[in-house]
């Protein structure tokens, strides 16, 4: 399969005989980043699955107004990002349960989860990531695991590099707290 550019593919989208393939393409290409972007913030493998689909539904819906004022991952991880913080609160309204049981529940989910294969001190460490507030969460993940940059964050959050420095310096310390007295 070629690799088309984020130009490329958004040029096949305008083009209306080339629109679904463009859409094909464009979900080749960024399903497995997105998925693992989302599967750090909603834990389960399934429901991670339903998040990413709707995703994509948002981005197909969504392509003919989108601006190009960003990068199109950069739009789509921030659709990915909404939609997770949404599911997490619609499961947490559903369940009429506080915060702290939906994280105890997303660290039961991890334990059990047949997909993850972390040792003991991978898993002491997801553990301490699902401590964190929802926001100091994913900033902690999109600058830990996938080395994004503080300005691109920005783009995607909708909010300062200066304030996603210091919401990571604050998850960075809390997840060191619960690694040392665990």
């Amino acid at each position: 399969m070629q690799d088309y550019t984020d130009q490329e593919l958004l040029e096949m989208y305008r083009d209306e005989p080339s629109r679904n393939m463009s859409v094909h393409f464009m979900i080749k290409k960024y399903q497995q980043r997105l998925y693992w972007h989302i599967r750090k913030i909603i834990i389960d493998h399934d429901d991670t699955d339903d998040v990413l689909q709707n995703t994509f539904i948002k981005a197909w819906k969504g392509m003919a107004t989108f601006k190009e004022d960003s990068k199109l991952y950069t739009w789509l991880y921030r659709i990915a990002t909404n939609e997770s913080i949404s599911f997490l609160r619609k499961k947490k309204q559903a369940n009429l349960t506080s915060i702290h049981t939906l994280e105890d529940q997303l660290s039961k989910n991890l334990e059990s989860d047949s997909y993850f294969k972390g040792d003991e001190i991978q898993m002491k460490l997801q553990k301490a990531i699902l401590t964190l507030p929802e926001k100091q969460r994913i900033v902690f993940n999109m600058r830990y695991y996938d080395e994004t940059p503080y300005d691109e964050m920005a783009e995607i959050l909708e909010t300062s590099a200066s304030a996603l420095r210091a919401s990571y310096h604050l998850a960075a310390k809390k997840v060191e707290e619960y690694l040392k007295n665990s």
